[in-house]
């Protein structure tokens, strides 16, 4: 198949459209319409992005285009590609644009991606569709597919299961299946929303790349504005399943008009002025040497062998003598790719993983301790995990989670005085009495970590381990929950251990910094020291990456 010459320019923005959506509208439903009066064109070529937060209707609209959504009544208006009306096409029809002539990577690798199948027999399922090569055709093109996304071993990884790759291996394995037939269109969404910087910018260089040298169009969908910025042409903005504002990315990131796309714009995380940490200020927290180790399964391939000598598995050092210690009133972030130790972090020095070395909480060593004798200690130390929709127990009112401490902890407290105290911490981080008797699925993503937030308040910690805070939340969403432990740092003397792979909310939030490498520490200082002047060669990678 020729491959398109590369396209040096962005197409004008009144080239004639590929994909054309006018005054679209839809409901799930007799429910209250998801999309009002839609308008968003792409022209051949084009990189087009789609912004807003989550809920405002981007993946709907996306899911509308390839007519994936059985649930929903259009109501108004018209989808319309290479001429043809999509929302009037048959099933045939549009299995035939389904994966040939418009590709899409959804959002979530791990459950798009078919557990039960091999990465090799889900791409050629789609190549089969659509152009019945022979058996040996068929493999040559999907070891051939797997390079062009820069997999290693890409005939070892085609035998391979999701579960055996990583995250960014399995995010290439998704775009290798969604240009397995070369699309005039490429749908991303979200493509890189749980990936740290380093693999963000190399799965979008490489979307870039094939993009390019294939002339294909690209709808991008992302609520992350860095990407808007860099990767494409135009952005139009969604609000409560509106286009509020449409043009050149230049245009809008310089002059932006509506009120909506001013705020998105404005919760970009900066670097404010910290409050100072005293010299002589103690310390709260302390490792030294921290070391973990697993046993983890040595992989396997359809096919392969297993030899009766061989070990079924391998050793894994996830920390490597790893030292830190953390001031009272400070924060420390740590940051570093997935898989570089800083979840297992977080874990060892709870005590939630075996860990070898030594741990001082307030300058009381508890490596050696009982669990009986170490659980006075947790009480001071607490942690919010990194996902707000997995954390929560979809059993239990909010109201029995956030007190859960307290029953244990404090298991002689009357019940009036549980609901105070309860009640006090809800209100500290935003919540009101009225979401007492209601359940996890019944609030938003930031809700449920202020939540997160105040279950690990409740006991009064002195120190708050934050694993990816604001990982799985919306720009603006974001920075309220920034604001929120600022105001709490200041006003409780709260100490951070703030986890996260956002280079520029660590740069926000953080009086020093360490940076993780496979489980070592290769650089930690002043924040601004490692940011303004990294030594390493790993950090400066990262931050080359913003």
């Amino acid at each position: 198949m020729p491959i398109a010459p590369s396209l040096d320019q962005p197409p004008p923005l009144d080239a004639a459209p590929l994909l054309s959506i006018q005054n679209l509208s839809a409901q799930f439903g007799t429910g209250a319409a998801v999309l009002v009066g839609v308008s968003l064109t792409v022209a051949v070529g084009q990189r087009v992005a789609l912004v807003g937060e989550s809920g405002s209707g981007k993946t709907i609209t996306a899911l509308s285009i390839l007519q994936l959504l059985d649930e929903v009544r259009y109501t108004t208006g018209a989808v319309t590609f290479a001429g043809m009306d999509l929302l009037a096409a048959s099933k045939p029809q549009l299995r035939r644009i389904r994966g040939r002539e418009i590709g899409m990577i959804f959002q979530e690798p791990m459950t798009a991606l078919n557990p039960l199948k091999t990465i090799g027999a889900q791409i050629s399922e789609v190549i089969v569709q659509h152009e019945g090569l022979s058996s040996t055709a068929v493999h040559t093109r999907v070891i051939e597919l797997l390079e062009q996304v820069q997999l290693s071993e890409p005939t070892e990884r085609a035998r391979a299961f999701p579960h055996q790759l990583s995250g960014g291996q399995r995010q290439r394995a998704m775009i290798a299946m969604a240009l397995a037939c070369r699309p005039k269109l490429l749908i991303a969404d979200e493509p890189t929303t749980a990936l740290d910087v380093t693999l963000q910018r190399q799965i979008m260089e490489l979307l870039m790349a094939l993009q390019q040298s294939w002339g294909m169009a690209l709808l991008l969908i992302t609520h992350d504005l860095n990407l808007v910025r860099r990767y494409a042409d135009v952005v139009a903005v969604m609000q409560h399943g509106h286009i509020v504002e449409h043009g050149a990315v230049a245009d809008i990131f310089a002059h932006p008009q509506h009120p909506y796309t001013q705020q998105l714009l404005a919760a970009a995380p900066v670097p404010e002025l910290l409050p100072v940490i005293a010299a002589d200020a103690p310390t709260v927290l302390a490792a030294h040497e921290l070391t973990v180790e697993f046993r983890q399964p040595r992989p396997r391939f359809p096919g392969e062998k297993r030899r009766w000598w061989s070990s079924a598995t391998l050793p894994f050092i996830a920390l490597d003598q790893l030292s830190l210690q953390l001031a009272a009133g400070e924060t420390l972030g740590v940051i570093g790719e997935s898989g570089s130790g800083k979840s297992t972090l977080a874990l060892a020095l709870l005590r939630l993983i075996h860990s070898r070395g030594d741990i001082a909480i307030e300058g009381k060593a508890v490596q050696g301790l009982s669990e009986q004798a170490f659980r006075p200690f947790r009480r001071h130390i607490q942690i919010v995990f990194q996902d707000p929709f997995g954390a929560l127990s979809p059993r239990m009112t909010l109201g029995e989670i956030i007190g859960e401490g307290l029953r244990v902890h404090e298991p002689r407290l009357l019940p009036d005085d549980r609901l105070e105290k309860i009640q006090a911490v809800m209100h500290a981080v935003g919540l009101t009495d009225m979401s007492l008797h209601r359940y996890p699925h019944e609030f938003s993503g930031g809700q449920r970590q202020r939540i997160a937030i105040a279950r690990a308040l409740i006991l009064r910690p002195r120190i708050l381990i934050l694993d990816e805070p604001t990982s799985a939340l919306d720009a603006t969403v974001q920075k309220q929950i920034l604001t929120l432990l600022r105001d709490l740092q200041r006003t409780l003397g709260l100490s951070y251990l703030f986890i996260t792979h956002d280079l520029r909310v660590v740069q926000a939030m953080a009086h020093r910094v360490m940076v993780l490498y496979q489980g070592r520490v290769v650089e930690a200082g002043e924040t601004a020291r490692v940011f303004h002047a990294p030594q390493h060669a790993y950090t400066q990678q990262l931050i080359a990456s913003i």
